[in-house]
């Protein structure tokens, strides 16, 4: 196996496994803030907004692997 197929490998991996934590994350924390505003409606902004935020830091995880998985397939410093 070579560089550039090992790479096209890591690649993949590091967008798969970077999706799976913030995916599952995103979908928990979702579940809990709808749960929360069902418990309690008049806190439905501070929630909605903690919410928000939370969402935008998971998913900046997921950036960050399609970063990586791009930095391999087309600026590779291993070729």
């Amino acid at each position: 196996m070579d560089i550039q197929s090992a790479s096209v490998i890591a690649a993949a991996l590091a967008i798969g496994l970077a999706s799976i934590g913030p995916g599952l994350g995103q979908g928990n924390a979702s579940g809990q803030a709808v749960a929360g505003i069902a418990r309690q409606p008049e806190a439905e902004g501070k929630i909605r907004g903690t919410l928000l935020l939370t969402l935008a830091f998971m998913e900046s995880l997921t950036i960050y692997g399609l970063v990586v998985a791009l930095v391999l397939l087309f600026a590779n410093p291993y070729v």
